[in-house]
This record gives structure tokens, sequence and C-alpha cells, in this order.
């Protein structure tokens, strides 16, 4: 048998490579280098690796040539790495929206002067909380750099799971986004007990929606004797026997990109995780992970499952549905502004799936409707500025146990800081999808796409969802500007250090300017055209 040499795209292909290869360096970093040395060492690798990825990314971007997708659609890359990743319009636009959050998630865990000099993270993860080795630890300044090379693998796995092209490296690109993370939930430098708890409850989640995963790839091969989604759709339109196999396999797979983007009913670890990890990761993730899993959902269903489309859309209607309804509904009693954004984001996944319901062809969209892919892409670039920035803000706000997530906490915080109450209020408010927000250019992106599509159920629950969300947001908002703290309960806005400073102003000021002048970043998700078929 002939050994055949595979070829790669290399220059296609570097963003990816820069990345892990930018990891792979932060490994030896902690292998060799002094302690005191590493974590510069480790922001100068992971900061370089990340904007590096992110010009190439660019350049990738501007050299893409054109290729003509399905139903006349226009499509712009490349199939490349011998079939198993896809460099089209739409991969581009998310790895840069996955490297944006990623740099300014690097900037959030650099940050050493909220907790007196030293990282929020443990100085010691295999120490028992309480314990004297813990204290020591933290008494010795000690701290975990190897929170920058794992960051680096888990935004690795995030660039590569939109752009797999078959079931295996989709799989693949899932464990490597996720393994991580579920290490960096668990490092905490306060709270370590809830940090702990978080770490397990998503570790032992994740590893069943993983399962599914895998089992649903192994009945869509059954089914079509194919992995790559374009075996996977020929074998669908052809009518290929057993079509059992094919909707159990769909209906599995399913399972595993729905969890990771925290959609009903495969939310319940999203609140605990988000309210227990360090809240840099929480960030990190919060915005990171929902953009790589909906990008893989969504090349997964208009791809590889295009052809069953009345199949798996009312399965989608009714998650949606549910995503909005109890997102907004159990954010309501909340007292911790860590578990509210949680169940917010919850309710965010809703929203995002009721444009996945949306039209796919250009035919079928007047003028001033954008496609399914593009509502998307906006909400999803809207929600990820708006998210990160809060999440940064609530770092900010302490007492003398650290974080001062509580509910009263927050009270008078607009009489305290109204510049940080303020910008809070904000990123608040475009959640809630008030005009001249991100977040009301993104919704109506999503909904008039639904609606094209004929999906106006989700798109009138979406709407009641979104009234009910006011409520709490606007109960924030209300508490900050218009109530006084208990003497006991005052949370302080502690100075931080210009990374967490500079996060913030960018979030808050891509979260006014895609609210006022949509239109630039509007053209540039239009004019990603189409995902390669």
């Amino acid at each position: 048998m002939e050994f055949t040499k595979p070829t790669l795209e290399y220059a296609e292909l570097m963003p990816l490579l820069v990345v892990f290869g930018a990891a792979c360096l932060g490994v030896l970093v902690e292998a060799f280098l002094p302690r005191g040395v590493r974590r510069a060492a480790q922001l100068v690798v992971t900061l370089g690796g990340l904007v590096g990825a992110l010009v190439v990314t660019v350049v990738v971007g501007r050299g893409l040539d054109g290729h003509e997708g399905a139903a006349g659609q226009a499509a712009k890359g490349l199939v490349g790495a011998e079939g198993s990743v896809i460099v089209d319009g739409p991969t581009v636009y998310l790895w840069g929206l996955v490297l944006v959050f990623a740099i300014a998630g690097a900037l959030l865990f650099s940050e050493r002067r909220l907790e007196g000099g030293v990282s929020g993270f443990a100085g010691q993860a295999a120490a028992l909380p309480g314990t004297e080795a813990e204290r020591e630890a933290s008494t010795k300044g000690l701290e975990h750099t190897e929170v920058y090379p794992l960051m680096l693998f888990a935004t690795g796995g995030m660039l590569l799971f939109p752009a797999s092209g078959d079931l295996l490296v989709m799989f693949v690109a899932l464990e490597v986004l996720s393994l991580p993370l579920y290490l960096l939930c668990g490092l905490a430098r306060r709270r370590r007990l809830l940090s702990q708890e978080a770490a397990m409850k998503y570790f032992l989640l994740g590893a069943f929606s993983s399962g599914f995963f895998l089992y649903g790839a192994a009945l869509v091969y059954g089914y079509s004797g194919a992995m790559d989604f374009a075996g996977i759709n020929a074998a669908i339109r052809a009518g290929a026997a057993n079509e059992g196999l094919l909707l159990a396999g769909i209906a599995l797979l399913s399972v595993g990109l729905l969890f990771k983007v925290g959609a009903v009913p495969f939310h319940s670890w999203t609140p605990d995780v988000y309210q227990g990890a360090p809240t840099a990761v929480t960030a990190f993730m919060a915005a990171g992970t929902k953009i790589a899993a909906f990008g893989a959902m969504a090349r997964l269903l208009y791809v590889a499952f295009d052809g069953e489309r009345w199949s798996w859309q009312p399965m989608l209607w009714v998650v949606a549905i549910l995503s909005m309804v109890v997102g907004a509904m159990l954010a309501i009693p909340q007292t911790d502004v860590k578990r509210m954004l949680a169940y917010s984001s919850v309710a965010h996944s809703g929203f995002i799936l009721t444009g996945v319901l949306g039209a796919q062809s250009a035919g079928l969209l007047a003028e001033g409707q954008y496609s399914a892919l593009d509502g998307v892409l906006f909400y999803l670039t809207a929600y990820g500025f708006s998210m990160v920035g809060a999440f940064a803000i609530v770092t900010l706000v302490r007492d003398a146990g650290g974080e001062a997530t509580g509910f009263g906490h927050w009270a008078g915080l607009g009489k305290r800081s109204p510049l940080v109450a303020g910008a809070f209020a904000f990123f608040l408010l475009s959640m809630a999808g008030i005009p001249l927000t991100a977040g009301f250019i993104g919704k109506w992106a999503v909904f008039t796409s639904a609606m094209s599509a004929g999906a106006w159920p989700v798109v009138l629950v979406a709407i009641a969802s979104s009234i009910i969300a006011v409520f709490f947001y606007v109960r924030y908002v209300r508490l900050m500007f218009f109530s006084d703290a208990e003497p006991h309960e005052e949370g302080a806005v502690v100075i931080a250090s210009p990374f967490t400073t500079v996060t913030v102003g960018v979030c808050l000021l891509a979260t006014l300017l895609l609210g006022v002048v949509p239109g630039p970043v509007l053209d540039l998700v239009v004019g990603t055209g189409d995902f390669i078929r």
C-alpha cells in the first residue's frame, strides 16, 4: 500500500498554528524558567501569540479566494487539511471574535492589583482548602502561571471547533477547548470549595455530553458511511436507508453542542460554574465558548444536516423557547450577580438559537433582512463585548472577603463610583436590548431573520422574554443608583491595573459603537458569505 503525503495549507491554517505554538512554548516556559520570571514571560508569550494570530487571521481573511456555495450563494474560502478543516468567511470572522476575547481574557488573567499584588488564581491548586499547605502557599505569594498555556490551548480548541470539516475533528476540538477550562474553573484563590465544586460539576457533566456527541457521531457514520460534512449531506440527499440512525445521531450530537452553549435543558452547570470559577475565567469562557460552539453548531446543521432541516428545526424551536423562558424567569430571583449573569447567558442562548432558525437562502430575504448566519454572527459579537465587560466590572466590586457578588453589596454603587456603576448599567441595558446599544441591533437582526423563515411563534416568545429580562437588568440599575447599602454589606470599588481598565473601556466603546453605528460590522458580517458546502 503506497503512502500518500498529506497536504496542509500552512498559510490558511497559520492562526491555529500560532496559537498552539504559543501554548507549547508556554509549557516550556513553565518547565525551564525560574518561578520569579515566569509570569512576565508567560504574559509576553500569551499576548504575543494571540495578537500575532489575530493579525494573521486578518491577512487570511483578506486573501480568501472566491468559492461558489450552494444555491448560488457566494462563499469565500477553501477546504484544507485533507478536508478536515474548512477556512471560509464565517470561520475567519469567528476566529477574529475568539481571538479578541481571548486577548481580553489574558488581560484579566494578568490582573494582580485587586488581590493585593497576587493573581486571582490559587497559589497551589493541589492543596486542600483551609489546610496549612494552602495558607503557606498564600503567604509566599505563589501563583499558577500555568493558567496562560491552559488558556491558549482552550483558545486553540475554540478556533478549531467552528472550522471543523468532519465529526472526528470536531470532537477533538471539543475536547481540546473543554479540558483546560475544567482545570481553570477550579483555580480560584478565594472561595476554594465553591471553585472546586464548579470544576467537578463542569467536568462530570461535560464528560457525559462529550460521550453523547461521540455516540451521535458513530450513529451518523453508521447511516452515511462518512465522517466529513459533505459526505453526510450527500447521503441525506440521496435518501440512504436506516433514517432512524440519522435522527438519533442528530439528537445525540445536538446534546453535546447544546451543553456547550448552555441551552435548556442542558444548562444546569451554567450558574454553578459561572459563580464558582475565577471571574476572569468566567468572562473568557462565557464569550469564547459560546462563540465557538454556536459556530460549530451552525456549520453542522447548515452543511452536514441541511437536507434534514424539517427534522431538527422543531427540536430547536422547543429548545430556543425553553432557554429564553427558563433563563429569563430564573434570573429574576437570583441574589448573586454572577448567577444572574449566568441565567442571562442561558436566555441569550435561546435568542441566538432563534437566529439559527432563520432563513438561509438569499432569495427568501427581503431588503433590510439578514440571513440566519448574519444575525447569529452579529449577535455573538454584541453579546461577547457586553458579557466580558460586565464580568470585568464584577472583579472590581469587593469587600474584605474578595469579590462582593451579593445583591446587597451593589446597593448605592452609583453614588460611590458612578463611572463603574454607569458602565455596568450600560452593559446590562445592552443585554436587555435597549435601543442605541449593541444588544438592540443584535436582537433585531436575529428576530428579522427568524421571521423571514416563518418562525414567528419563537420570535413572539423571544420578545416576551426580552420584556421579562428588562426587569432583572433594570433592577440592578435601580439598586446601584437609587438604593442605599447596609453598612455591613457595602461593596467598594477597587482601582484596577491598566489591564482591566483597558478591557472594560474597549468593551464599553464596542458596545456603544455597535449600537449607534452598526453598519460597518453588519457589512463585514454580510461580506463573510456562506459556509462552504
